[in-house]
This record gives structure tokens, sequence and C-alpha cells, in this order.
């Protein structure tokens, strides 16, 4: 069964149409997930939900638990992970109310747990192109389809927070030529490639950051005004790409960790090959 996943904010695991809902609690050797994930039925499709921050919002960008929800996602089965994000834009094209499908991303996170590989082992995957281009592509045509408007491609510039950027700083990140800034997309897809699951990013713009020279600073009351707008595009998007993802999965994420691993087999601890048998156990015969 294909079985897709979302990860994103408060609202989007109560989709209208997904059928047969349950809610599920899941352990794994990184500790708890955000919250429980709900599953359910569009048409023929398994969808799993994860609100990112918690029911409520309870987790800031850096106490996420980035390897456990990714691990939660892989083991109820999800071949595929969209992520649901807010987003401010650096460019003045992506104005608030925009829809950016990332296809690159740039590291200013300070100390997160973004890897699957640590505790005796090493390993290592591509990552030049950090999202899957099929996953991305399905979404972009069907967030025209939607009616939204729609930047194809783009950068995410992923910061630590939780507090906004200073003007200094969001004046910097425009002169690298980033397209949008976050606080939580990078370790997600950093952990979604080596669990080898296809990941793609719907970011919802809300704010210009606080560069632009005409618009008020980015406020939180701002932000989610213009949120929970763009939450039903976003459950109309994913309603509208689910049914177009191919069961078949011919893209690098489907193979991605297939040669990561280069510590010598005897050498890696019991434990942690237990711990990653869901992950990569097949490559570690």
């Amino acid at each position: 069964m294909k079985v897709v996943g979302v990860i994103g904010g408060s609202g989007l695991y109560e989709m209208e149409g997904l059928k047969d809902v349950k809610s599920v609690k899941v352990k794994t050797p990184f500790g708890d997930p955000s919250d429980e994930y709900m599953t359910g039925m569009l048409g023929d499709t398994k969808m799993v939900f994860l609100p990112r921050h918690g029911r409520g919002h309870r987790f800031n960008p850096s106490e996420v638990n980035y390897r456990a929800n990714i691990y939660g996602m892989k083991k109820l089965g999800a071949g595929w992970v969209i992520s649901v994000s807010a987003v401010g834009s650096m460019k003045e094209k992506i104005k608030p109310g925009h829809i950016v499908i990332v296809d690159q991303f740039f590291d200013r996170t300070k100390d997160r747990a973004s890897t699957f590989f640590s505790n005796g082992i090493v390993g290592h995957v591509e990552f030049a192109e950090p999202v899957c281009s099929n996953l991305s592509n399905v979404l972009h045509s069907a967030a025209k389809g939607a009616g939204a408007t729609v930047h194809m491609g783009g950068t995410y510039i992923c910061i630590e927070g939780p507090q906004f950027s200073t003007k200094a700083e969001s004046k910097i990140y425009r002169t690298w030529g980033v397209d949008v800034i976050g606080m939580t997309n990078l370790p997600e897809a950093k952990l979604a490639r080596e669990a080898e699951i296809c990941y793609s990013t719907l970011a919802l713009s809300t704010d210009y950051d606080c560069w632009h020279e005409t618009e008020e600073s980015v406020t939180v009351e701002a932000i989610i005004q213009t949120l929970k707008k763009n939450v039903s595009m976003a459950k109309e998007i994913i309603r509208r790409a689910v049914p177009d993802i191919t069961s078949e999965r011919n893209c690098k994420c489907a193979g991605a960790a297939r040669y990561a691993a280069i510590t010598d087999r005897k050498a890696i601890p019991a434990k942690v090959k237990k711990d990653l048998k869901l992950i990569i156990g097949k490559y570690l015969q």
C-alpha cells in the first residue's frame, strides 16, 4: 500500500475526506516523536500525519525530536513525506500567501541531531539534491491545479531560532541569494534521505522577514493570520497530489543509504545495529 506522510502544523491531521482515522503512538530508539501520529485513508492511499511541534505547539524548533519523528514515519511505512512549513520570504516576488516548492537548503543551525549515523557507526549519504524531484514535481502540479501562486525551486535557509532574524542577518542572507527562511526543514530532509524516504517541502510564505523597507517587521500575529489562510490551500494541494504519487519509486531516495555506512560491520555496536535495523538493517547483513 502507498503510504504518504505529512509533517506540519496544527490542523493538517484533520483533512476533510480522511477515513478510518486513528491515533497511533510510536516508540523509537531515539525517544518520543513530537506527538501521536494520525493515520487514515485518502482514497486508496494511507496517510500519516504528525504535528511537528506537537499538539498545542509545545516544542520550539531546537527542541523538536527530528530523529524520532522521521523514524516514526519510516516505522509506519511512509515512503514519501510532505513537509508543510511557514517561512519568511527573502525576495520581493514571493509575497505573503505564496507557496514555494524549495529545492535547496542552507544550514545555519547550531546543535541539532540530524543523522542516524552516530554512537559507533559512521555513514554518509549523497545530499547534493536534498529533496525528491519526483515528489516536488507532483506537488508543483497539484499547487497549480489548486489555484495557488506557486514558485518552483528556491533555497530555504534554516536558522536556529526561536528568535526571528535581526535586520542585519536578514539583509546578509538576501545577499546570499536565498529565497525563504525557516527553522525546521533541513534536519527533516537530512534524516529522510538517510531513511530512504522521498521528502519535499511546501513552504508557505507568511511574511517578508524583517528586511523589507515598506513592510512591518515580522510578528507572530501576522504569521498566524496568513498561515491560517494557507492551511486550507495546503490541504487542497495534498489532496490533489496524493493520487498522482506513483507507487513505483524510481528516484535516488529509494536507495540513498545503500553504500552510506563505512564503519567496519564488526565494529558496529550491537545496540546501534538493533536501533538502525529499520533504517539500514538490510545493508548491514
